[in-house]
């Protein structure tokens, strides 16, 4: 079986798990089997169900969408960071900028940049998710990004943040220019 149909199966089975039992800690929530096949893609337990928590209770991000971070967390993981698993101390909310923290005037930004450079990394804290519902709002009032997108071209700014504002910027401008076509006399 491919790994994004592993990804895929074990998604819905856990979807299914969660909402017969929600208070499972991710600790004991995957079987040991599930929990290798995660490490081999990068992924910690915690973010897995991080993922189907979000899915099972408010119906997003799809299983497609997670799909879709999974990938570039595993093309990342298992290029960049070649298979293994850094030593960094976790990300948790402390270290994350406030969420009115502002680059070039936008709110959010610097936050989401943050923690999507920690999620190629492995390293947010259990309790904070890449993709989460202000990332997702974030993310479509500021350019229409799609989750993955972002977190690609995350991977492909190399830590250059302000490649990062570049591209949010120009897809800003993009949004706002299709919002009100010109009209052909």
């Amino acid at each position: 079986m491919e790994w994004n149909d592993h990804f895929m199966a074990l998604f819905r089975e856990a979807v299914e798990r969660y909402l017969l039992n929600p208070q499972t800690p991710a600790d004991r929530f995957f079987l040991p089997e599930e929990q290798e096949f995660l490490k081999t893609i990068g992924y910690q337990p915690a973010e897995m169900l991080g993922y189907v928590r979000e899915y099972a209770e408010k119906g997003a991000p799809s299983p497609s969408t997670t799909l879709l971070i999974a990938a570039v967390r595993r093309h990342y993981f298992l290029n960049a960071m070649r298979g293994m698993s850094g030593n960094a101390r976790p990300i948790t909310a402390a270290d994350l900028p406030a969420e009115t923290e502002e680059f070039q005037e936008i709110p959010y930004l610097p936050r989401i940049i943050r923690k999507a450079e920690a999620k190629l990394f492995g390293t947010l804290a259990p309790d904070i998710m890449y993709g989460d519902e202000k990332d997702r709002e974030f993310l479509r009032t500021h350019g229409n990004f799609h989750l993955a997108d972002f977190l690609q071209l995350a991977a492909a700014a190399r830590s250059d943040r302000q490649r990062l504002v570049s591209a949010v910027l120009n897809a800003m401008r993009s949004q706002t220019d299709s919002a009100f076509p010109v009209q052909a006399n």
